[in-house]
């Protein structure tokens, strides 16, 4: 048994986190961790161990589905006092950070009147000199800019918070993660490796390479008590071997959410990873054994918890060469760099990417960046783009979230890049309101009516339909809607029949229909074969 070659189980599901709250992109720069960890993690946790009960009663109501409340049954109320504690010391500077760009934002507001910002830097809080410019906009509004790269070099920018929590999964339910730290039990091994560590690749390089147990056990550390657990991650047994496209055209695959996989015989091309594990389930769905051994090129839409998703990205990053993401706005809290963040846990070959650049793929084949609006509450966000894909003879439009608030945009790209055969477009058109992401990085809190009316949402009925029309699409593919079950621990979305994502979808759908242009909203797993440039067929 000690010297068994063994490979990693496919439903060992790997939770990355960050003072054991699960790592989405906000908790990974140093400025907006700082935000979410005391407007966030620490008031949540100080609600919940004044009233455990509540916190209970409201995360078993389906109506708070991905409220602000722990899901931890009204128990284990000393560990996380415990947690709050530990974080309160062990990360006392970037509690110091917090404060200190509330004080920076309270010192522009009433100092800054139009005048030169010279004098004002001696007043900037002391642990923020050096790391933000002062700056106005063309209207006099003061503001400042954070120098990002050097944050990352600085001692707040913390490593050794950072693991891998490890555990068994045989169904789709989870909790809901931003919420709810996760502690560890008797089925857990909770792995302390910093994201950027390269054992993180060799233990997923374990699902299709394997090793003898001993030099798996003693790679990482594994004590005698979480040995058992550890071990029983693991099997003799290989997986089935992945077949790769190597047929004529173009296949590609729905995954779930607004995860595709586009194959060619020698290149593949796989847009906002967000997968399933594989266990036994009513649904089919893709996951992650069904991906090539070599992703060429991996897009990333916007920076969104439903599109990056760290605990994919960091299953695949032994496989992924490239990484392509939106250039940013440079420096503003609300809007971190994609490429830094990418870079500083481990990930190489990070490519951004300008609005109406191209990518150059192959002898025949580029993707192009194209202008994404809406869907970020109105507030200033660079990091977004939707992708044209032009492959093969074939060009496919991928628009995520890409809200239609202004149709005008899109008459200006349809005259650069002409009609397009395939338009993904996302319908989440309800929306959480713009204080569900952005909350915690606002020095003062939105009035409710103000953060109802701004919503993180997609295109409606008539905002889709528009895209459609100005691009003469011939196929329309709803997508990003979050309806499959296992996309629920991030999400937080339940629809019926009258939720108006589903009226406006199905809507859209019919009318496409009734014109003869073939439209489906995707759900669950779906394969197309293109085999020439006018024709599209289930494979």
């Amino acid at each position: 048994m000690s010297n068994d070659y063994v490979y990693l189980n496919q439903n060992v599901q790997i939770e990355p986190l960050c003072d054991q709250w699960y790592a989405w992109p906000h908790l990974i720069p140093p400025a907006t961790a700082a935000r979410n960890i005391t407007e966030g993690h620490l008031k949540l946790l100080d609600s919940y161990l004044n009233a455990p009960a509540v916190h209970a009663s409201a995360a078993k109501n389906p109506q708070l589905l991905g409220g602000p409340f722990i899901d931890h049954g009204g128990k284990r109320v000393e560990e996380l006092r415990a947690l709050r504690d530990r974080t309160k010391k062990e990360r006392a500077d970037l509690i110091a950070l917090s404060a200190a760009l509330g004080e920076l934002n309270t010192l522009l507001l009433g100092s800054a009147k139009g005048f030169s910002l010279q004098s004002l830097y001696e007043q900037v809080p002391a642990m923020l000199r050096g790391y933000v410019e002062l700056t106005y906009d063309l209207n006099n509004h003061p503001t400042y800019r954070i120098i990002e790269p050097l944050l990352y070099q600085s001692n707040y920018y913390h490593t050794h918070t950072q693991s891998l929590m490890l555990r068994t999964i045989t169904a789709d339910h989870r909790p809901f993660v931003l919420s709810t730290p996760r502690l560890e039990d008797e089925t857990s091994v909770h792995l302390r490796l910093p994201f950027s560590d390269p054992r993180i690749d060799s233990l997923f390089k374990l699902k299709t390479i394997p090793q003898p147990w001993f030099s798996v056990r003693d790679q990482f550390d594994i004590d005698a008590r979480s040995e058992a657990a550890f071990r029983s991650f693991f099997t003799e047994t290989p997986p089935p071997p992945y077949e790769p496209f190597q047929g004529q055209g173009i296949r590609w695959r729905y995954f779930g959410h607004a995860c595709i996989l586009i194959e060619t015989d020698g290149l593949n091309l796989l847009f906002d990873p967000v997968l399933s594990y594989t266990y036994e389930s009513s649904i089919s769905r893709y996951t992650y054994a069904d991906l090539p051994d070599v992703i060429d090129y991996v897009f990333i839409t916007h920076n969104h918890q439903d599109h990056i998703l760290m605990e994919t990205l960091l299953q695949l990053r032994h496989q992924i060469r490239n990484i392509v993401v939106p250039r940013n706005s440079y420096g503003m809290l609300q809007d971190p760099s994609l490429k830094l963040l990418f870079e500083a846990i481990g990930f190489d070959h990070v490519i951004e990417l300008n609005e109406c650049q191209s990518l150059q793929l192959s002898d025949d084949g580029d993707v192009m960046g194209i202008p994404f609006f809406g869907e970020h509450g109105d507030l200033s966000v660079g990091t977004k783009l939707a992708y044209l894909v032009r492959l093969g003879g074939h060009t496919l439009l991928f628009a995520a979230d890409s809200c239609n608030i202004e149709p005008f945009l899109y008459e200006h790209v349809h005259r650069i890049v002409g009609d397009i055969d395939m338009v993904f477009i996302g319908m989440e058109c309800d929306g959480a309101p713009c204080s569900w992401v952005y909350g915690p990085l606002m020095p003062q809190r939105l009035e409710r009516a103000m953060d109802q009316s701004r919503r993180l949402a997609g295109s409606n009925y008539e905002q889709a339909m528009q895209i459609v029309n100005q691009f003469h699409a011939k196929e329309v593919y709803v997508y990003a809607m979050g309806q499959e079950p296992w996309l629920n621990y991030i999400m937080s979305v339940k629809y019926t029949d009258q939720s108006r994502p589903i009226v406006d979808s199905t809507r859209l759908i019919a009318d496409c229909i009734s014109r003869g242009i073939h439209a489906e909203r995707l759900f669950g797993e779906k394969t197309i074969l293109l085999t020439d440039s006018c024709a599209s067929t289930m494979a």
